[in-house]
């Protein structure tokens, strides 16, 4: 049973975590337009890597080899993922970045609908509904979609699938040494991805404080906090904190001045945030399951 108190910390450090994964958006976006997105991918997960197996040592050697392979799966379908979004944000703002990175709540029910032949709540179909009207309003320019919100949304899509694989195979007590091998799946990918030549280091020492606070405080240490959290939280209070994700990258990108506050991005944006609400929230009331949120940022 935990304690009241345990709960509003961990509720507290969620959302700490949240805003943490928020401000991502600007720092990657800045770092990006200095440093290409492969190499950037490579060192940051490269040093998060490293940092998780000298934590988590012990945890993973406790895993057994079919474990192994399917944290280390898990990890190339997130590091692909990651490729996709990374690209994405330097081809269009990061407030469109954050919402449409969001869908990724949608993409998991209807996912699992079709993967996995699970049955979809009717409320499932108008969030669908209401987050495609509410992206069209935040990313079409007259009747044409950036192609940083197609790589996006593509990219939301494959987060869904890793958050169904590691639904179906994570397991009570093995969370820091499956997160440890999906970190070492999402460096190879990263790493590889730089060959033949190798990953090229940060230009400058801003980009090399931004790309170690992405490694160490929104990876391996917002992964620390995140699972110790959710291990404290329902599953309804930890998705209501983590849908504010998107609301946290929007606001960082208008206080930085990368984006300007807009009739639009506020109508879309709510719009999109509606639709995440409801995929979490009204399955739940109604006592039908509903898709476990986790996080894509690592």
């Amino acid at each position: 049973m935990t304690s009241p108190r345990a709960t509003g910390l961990a509720t507290i450090g969620l959302l700490a975590v949240t805003a943490v994964w928020g401000s991502t958006f600007v720092l990657i976006k800045d770092v990006v337009g200095r440093m290409s997105v492969v190499d950037f991918l490579a060192v940051r997960f490269a040093i998060a890597a490293v940092v998780m197996l000298v934590l988590f040592a012990r945890p993973v050697l406790r895993l057994g080899w079919p474990q192994l392979v399917r944290g280390l799966g898990l990890g190339v379908l997130y590091g692909f993922a990651q490729w996709l979004q990374t690209e994405g944000l330097s081809l269009t703002s990061p407030s469109v970045s954050g919402f449409v990175t969001g869908m990724y709540v949608v993409f998991t029910p209807l996912l699992a609908w079709a993967l996995l032949g699970q049955r979809m709540p009717a409320v499932t179909w108008v969030a669908v509904a209401l987050a495609t009207i509410g992206l069209a309003v935040l990313a079409l320019h007259g009747f044409e979609v950036d192609l940083g919100v197609w790589l996006t949304l593509a990219s939301a899509a494959l987060y869904g699938l890793h958050i169904i694989g590691l639904s179906r195979w994570s397991r009570p007590g093995e969370a820091f040494g499956m997160s440890a091998v999906q970190m070492v799946g999402i460096a190879t990918v990263s790493l590889c991805s730089t060959l033949p030549h190798g990953p090229s280091l940060p230009p400058d020492n801003a980009a090399w404080i931004a790309v170690l606070y992405m490694a160490l405080v929104a990876g391996a240490g917002a992964m620390l906090v995140q699972t110790w959290a959710q291990a404290h939280l329902p599953a309804t209070r930890a998705a209501i904190v983590m849908t504010t994700e998107p609301v946290f990258a929007a606001g960082f990108a208008v206080v930085l001045g990368y984006d300007a506050l807009t009739l639009r991005m506020a109508i879309g944006g709510l719009m999109v945030l509606a639709a995440m609400y409801l995929v979490e929230l009204m399955p739940r009331r109604k006592g039908e399951p509903s898709a476990e949120t986790l996080h894509h940022e690592v």
